[in-house]
């Protein structure tokens, strides 16, 4: 695989510094039922990294302790992760919003029989892919069937009252371009998919579009095609200032398996880690006795992904077009 960073490290992104921290992002491992085109994990089933039992307990310790709002989960699949269970229910005690960044497919994985129900008990706000409503787009990107298992998937969540108007149940998709393109707007996709998934009876709350990151497996297809540098091009001539005010690296962090504390998810995947006082690679329990308001955010060219057009963020566009 081709390594996106050195490529990226040179930049002249605008410098972030960081508003109050309100959400705790962890990646609970890199392993996945599915290896997608776009994934910026590159989580796949042969991957074996997951979050041990100690760090789930410093994550909700940091919840507490810095009294934070919102807990969303990530991977690979998260619910592949033993510990999952346990974390959402103590982190629910705890008053915290927990979002399960489900893949869908998971739920029709051997072992998942209960998972919907579990999800629907401890209101598990869901955001979950779904790349395109046609299934040869899904499939092309995910793999042959995940489209009709991804449909059996939201099946289940509807019957557990997940997207429907009189239910307090959230589910939320995820569209990403198939390719090296911007999304489209997100209010006008959002409408197409409501059409035609409810022509399939299934409804959902809000969908995301989020742009394709230039890291990882992605950022590596666009290498071996030579088209990286045509792709970075799209990104900076789309930028966005504006867009700069609601970048989720501002109010976010991103834990990954082992405990160690990132800006963002992206940063994660490409080993940059936050700089914080006295800590070169600051671990959770660094956070305990840290105020993330003020600190510079560490940038690279791959920001650009998240400010350029409507922009784009964990929570879909940003809204200026």
């Amino acid at each position: 695989m081709h390594a996106t960073l050195p490529l990226l490290k040179e930049t002249d992104f605008p410098p972030l510094t960081r508003d109050r921290l309100t959400t705790l992002q962890v990646n609970l491992g890199y392993r996945c039922n599915q290896s997608c085109l776009h994934c910026h994990v590159n989580a796949s089933p042969r991957r074996q990294e997951q979050m041990d039992r100690a760090t789930v307990e410093l994550v909700l310790e940091v919840l507490q302790r810095q009294q934070l709002q919102t807990l969303d989960l990530t991977g690979g699949a998260p619910e592949l992760n033993r510990h999952f269970p346990y974390l959402v229910s103590e982190a629910s005690r705890l008053g915290v919003q927990v979002i399960d960044r489900c893949n869908l497919t998971i739920l029709e994985e051997p072992g998942q029989e209960d998972l919907a129900d579990f999800l629907a008990e401890q209101s598990v706000e869901i955001t979950a892919s779904l790349p395109c409503y046609l299934p040869e787009n899904v499939d092309a990107q995910r793999g042959k069937g995940v489209y009709r298992n991804s449909l059996a998937g939201l099946r289940q969540l509807n019957a557990k009252g997940y997207g429907k108007k009189d239910s307090k149940l959230v589910l939320n998709l995820v569209y990403n371009p198939g390719g090296a393109s911007l999304p489209p707007p997100q209010p006008v996709l959002e409408e197409d998919y409501r059409k035609r998934l409810g022509e399939l009876g299934i409804v959902f709350n809000r969908l995301f579009t989020i742009t394709n990151m230039p890291i990882k497996r992605f950022g590596s297809t666009l290498i071996s095609k030579g088209i990286f540098q045509d792709y970075m091009q799209t990104l900076r001539d789309a930028h966005q200032a504006d867009n700069l005010d609601g970048v989720m690296c501002r109010s976010l962090v991103s834990i990954d398996w082992q405990g160690y504390v990132y800006d963002c998810d992206f940063n994660q995947m490409l080993d940059m880690p936050m700089t914080l006082p006295d800590s070169n690679r600051p671990h959770l329990q660094d956070l305990l006795k840290q105020d993330m308001a003020g600190r510079p955010i560490a940038i690279a060219d791959h920001c650009y992904g998240c400010t350029a057009g409507q922009g784009s963020s964990c929570g879909g566009a940003l809204g200026n077009l």
